[in-house]
């Protein structure tokens, strides 16, 4: 992205306040209620910095999590949660046995990197599981918790298929990423996508990310890169289930489980019907079979 013509007003090092509308200035993105905005994380443009983190815990005040070394390579926060709202994944592909590589081609590290994050998906399951409305959509079409509402009841937490939403031990409430709820309604682009200095997270109106991530799918199988994909955009895996698209979605180069992402997610939902019928059925086979002993019983008795 260029430098904004807005930007000339603002040249001063320490400006005296908030810049009205400063998303347009650092990402080109006028954030407008009514519209929808989400991310596209660009894995192929991720270097591992975990500024992303940084700048979560940092905006949104959430403790460190688990300052230990999990044995996972450089990660050391292990996977999303209540007080981690981004999480880096790192994959190391160098294989295992005797498929384990001993040489490495020049300029290629064998590592994949994800910032993961919250989904905010179109057809939200956790939204749905909620059962007193504490879970709602903004009017950016992003999905948040209401802390003051939620009463810990933990239905959120196996609707959602991607593993995000977690109760806190702290407070006994769900908690996940509120695409920096706050920051939007101030005009402020997420501090996550604002800190990635490699612009592997992109914040934007989600068709006009749409877009951009087709163009670059497009652009790296150009280049001889025809693993890249799209997981969560319309009519790509991930939008799977009933879920239409997800408002974060990613462009991967590897199978969806590689990153820890379900290959077809699917909303909770969708499986009450079956799952009810399932139970009748069962219900009504050992009917059947408890009258068919007792009617056996009869006759011996006879």
């Amino acid at each position: 992205m260029g430098v904004h013509p807005r930007a000339l007003d603002y040249a001063e090092s320490l400006p005296d306040g908030v810049i009205p509308d400063e998303s347009e200035l650092t990402c080109g993105t006028r954030i407008e209620p009514g519209k929808s905005y989400g991310f596209f994380t660009d894995t192929t443009l991720c270097i591992g910095c975990k500024a992303c983190e940084v700048a979560c815990k940092e905006w949104n005040g959430l403790p460190a999590d688990n300052l230990g070394l999990t044995g996972n390579s450089y990660d050391n926060t292990g996977d999303l949660g209540a007080n981690t709202w981004r999480h880096v994944a790192f994959v190391e592909k160098i294989g295992s046995g005797d498929d384990r590589a001993r040489e490495m081609k020049p300029f290629q590290s064998n590592w994949l990197m994800m910032s993961d994050v919250c989904k905010h998906c179109a057809n939200a399951p956790c939204l749905e599981a909620c059962p007193t409305g504490s879970i709602f959509r903004t009017e950016f079409d992003t999905v948040v918790v209401q802390q003051d509402i939620c009463n810990g009841c933990g239905y959120c937490v196996p609707a959602c298929p991607f593993g995000v939403v977690e109760l806190s031990l702290e407070d006994g409430k769900a908690h996940k990423c509120t695409l920096c709820y706050d920051r939007l309604k101030g005009g402020l682009e997420p501090a996550c996508a604002k800190s990635c200095p490699t612009d592997s997270i992109q914040f934007g109106e989600i068709e006009d990310l749409f877009g951009r991530a087709r163009r670059r799918v497009e652009d790296l199988h150009g280049k001889g890169a025809t693993d890249a994909y799209l997981y969560g955009a319309p009519d790509t895996p991930g939008a799977t289930g009933g879920l239409k698209h997800l408002n974060a979605f990613f462009l991967l180069t590897d199978r969806p489980e590689v990153y820890n992402l379900p290959v077809a997610p699917t909303r909770a939902s969708d499986r009450v019907r079956p799952s009810f019928l399932t139970g009748l059925a069962a219900m009504a086979g050992l009917t059947l079979a408890a009258a068919a002993l007792m009617s056996a019983g009869r006759e011996r008795g006879r």
